[in-house]
């Protein structure tokens, strides 16, 4: 069994969807995801989008993010996120969630499950520290309470450390929550507020081995066929490689070296 590689929209934050696939496909990926901004998504970019896509016969890992905000009510911009989704063949949508109490998580959860049901997509729902769902637990509670067999849970290796998991507590998980993962590499530790962990998300990730974080360990313990989806949204990478396919083609040079090095079969 292998891994798929994919390139995560967070890699190439500053690039339109069309952009990033045309970068994945140049840079070697088979996959890709995409960030949806729904008041920038219409027919032109659909369209434009489609075509990169068909271009390098990539496949869509995923689109994000659907934030359910705080009272747990969805929106028309919440339901346009899963329909790009389902019109450019996504296999998956993130979900985050703003709302502090999980039996409204759960029921807008279960919401947008039905709402990808055209495309069969499954809602991968992500822990982290700068959302109201901060752990592994507190994540599976409230897939647990959406009752829904598109529900997933979406493990982040950096958010996964913050988080204070350890990866021997996967290996309890059964494989059907698990659609894919994203990894990176970072600094072990990182400051207990809010400004610390978000500029630990959005700047101060690496490549695989670059960092502090038992990345391999984390692989190992999570399904053999399992996607990873290359999330390495980082300053560093960004300032060093401005060029979206020359930094997509650092980023999966850097990530399949330690990935095989580790023993960890990818395709």
């Amino acid at each position: 069994m292998s891994h798929i590689l994919s390139l995560a929209a967070g890699t190439l934050p500053e690039y339109q969807p069309e952009q990033v696939a045309r970068a994945a496909g140049a840079a070697g990926f088979s996959h890709c995801g995409f960030t949806i901004e729904p008041d920038q998504w219409d027919a032109a970019a659909l369209a434009a989008t489609k075509a990169a896509i068909a271009d390098h016969a990539l496949a869509v890992l995923d689109v994000e993010v659907v934030w359910i905000p705080e009272g747990g009510k969805l929106a028309d911009d919440h339901k346009r996120i899963i329909e790009a989704g389902v019109e450019l063949g996504a296999a998956n949508v993130l979900v985050v969630s703003s709302e502090p109490d999980p039996d409204r998580t759960a029921e807008a959860l279960h919401h947008l499950c039905d709402w990808t049901a055209p495309g069969n997509m499954r809602v991968a729902l992500e822990f982290l520290k700068i959302t109201a769902v901060q752990s592994m637990k507190s994540a599976l509670a409230i897939i647990g309470k959406a009752d829904h067999p598109a529900a997933a849970l979406l493990i982040d290796t950096i958010h996964f450390q913050r988080a204070g998991h350890r990866p021997a507590q996967l290996e309890e998980l059964e494989a059907c929550l698990l659609p894919y993962t994203q990894i990176c590499d970072g600094q072990r530790d990182c400051g207990d507020n809010f400004e610390a962990y978000l500029e630990d998300a959005v700047d101060l990730r690496s490549c695989p081995g670059e960092g502090d974080l038992p990345v391999a360990a984390i692989v190992k313990a999570l399904p053999q066929d399992i996607p990873l989806s290359l999330e390495i949204r980082s300053r560093a990478y960004r300032d060093r490689f401005p060029d979206a396919t020359e930094r997509a083609a650092a980023v999966r040079k850097a990530s399949l070296a330690y990935l095989q090095q580790n023993g960890i079969s990818v395709r």
